[in-house]
């Protein structure tokens, strides 16, 4: 896998899968990148350039732990576009990676050419997100088996008096099948002090975020799932109001991970924005 050098000397790694146009790819997280894919076979229509972040997968261990931190992670991308000698570039970020996205946006609003935001998460802009939006919007698959047990879960994790995440994982996908089990279990964290540091004090400005987006003049997608607990369709309707030109898609019967749930509608779906 290629590497390049972040300002602070972190040896970073990435993947470049398919061809044509390039189109940079911020995992969420953090996490190790394998879990992307090649998003559906998004990487047919467009060349993948997928990031592995500091700490992350291939990419090396930094010194500073505080360069974990959301809003540090905005120079890495920087110093990627600048390794791969890209004037302008889209942008694509999914979940927490969407806040680096974002907040790259910002602070480079002339190096965006297209921003795709995944299964968007809305800390970067300050929107809200409540137990009670996720109850409401977990309601809508009360006729699946898993419901009664993993319900039971998210009400206790959203009145604080419980944690147990995995019990609520059925609700990240579309459909819990073995391959949205198998995913599940690839996507998740192994680096936990990055995860940790991710949002640590300092990470997020909202509203210097929300001024510097209102003069963005890039195309934007805000895409998430119908189910999606993470990035409810209420909330990233919200998000999209904070940029010029944003378009929001909520695909139907997706969760979290849209491109395993119906991969052709995403495909199809981002393609065409990236192209348009």
């Amino acid at each position: 896998m290629p590497t390049f050098s972040a300002t602070d000397g972190t040896q970073l790694s990435y993947r470049v899968i398919g061809d044509g146009d390039p189109v940079v790819c911020i995992p969420g997280g953090p996490a190790d990148s394998v879990y992307l894919g090649d998003l559906g076979g998004l990487s047919a229509c467009h060349q993948l350039i997928v990031l592995d972040l500091r700490g992350t997968g291939r990419s090396g261990l930094p010194e500073d732990t505080s360069s974990y931190r959301c809003d540090r992670l905005v120079d890495d991308v920087e110093a990627l576009r600048e390794h791969l000698g890209l004037p302008r570039m889209g942008l694509l970020g999914h979940s927490a990676g969407t806040n680096i996205a974002t907040q790259y946006a910002a602070q480079y609003p002339g190096k965006v050419s297209k921003l795709a935001l995944i299964g968007p998460s809305t800390r970067a802009v300050g929107v809200a997100i409540t137990g009670e939006m996720r109850r409401e919007l977990a309601q809508l698959r009360k006729n699946e088996p898993w419901f009664p047990a993993a319900f039971a879960a998210l009400q206790a994790i959203a009145e604080g008096t419980g944690s147990d995440w995995e019990a609520v994982a059925p609700f990240f996908w579309g459909r819990w099948d073995a391959t949205a089990q198998k995913h599940h279990t690839a996507s998740q964290p192994s680096n936990q002090e990055a995860v940790a540091l991710f949002a640590a004090e300092g990470a997020f400005n909202p509203e210097s975020t929300r001024a510097a987006l209102a003069a963005c003049e890039a195309p934007v997608l805000l895409l998430t799932g119908e189910f999606d607990l993470n990035s409810p369709p209420v909330s990233a309707a919200e998000f999209a109001k904070v940029f010029p030109d944003a378009a929001l898609v909520v695909q139907p019967g997706a969760g979290h991970y849209p491109w395993l749930d119906d991969a052709g509608w995403f495909v199809a779906t981002t393609a065409a924005f990236l192209r348009g």
